[in-house]
């Protein structure tokens, strides 16, 4: 949003992560915004904003493979996918 510091922009990042409105997607994306938003650069925080405009559902199948992800959150959607089953593991 224009005129929104960074620190700001995080803090609502953050926000949107957490309260989704399914809990795996809450548990998923909030913890990866736990994890990473701070060290994030613009291009980063510009990626997680537009998978945050994406709906719970579709985002469960790109993370999980039920379904592809799109291209552009592709990669994003593997690392979601393999920091969950690193926790699982771990």
């Amino acid at each position: 949003m224009s005129g929104e510091t960074r620190e700001i922009r995080i803090k609502r990042l953050r926000m949107r992560a957490w309260h989704r409105g399914t809990k795996e997607m809450d548990l998923l994306l909030g913890g990866w915004a736990d994890a990473h938003l701070d060290g994030a650069d613009d291009a980063a925080l510009d990626l997680f904003e537009r998978v945050l405009n994406e709906e719970d559902q579709d985002l469960y199948q790109w993370v999980s493979g039920q379904q592809p992800a799109p291209a552009y959150m592709a990669a994003f959607a593997r690392d979601l996918a393999d920091g969950a089953a690193a926790k699982l593991i771990g």
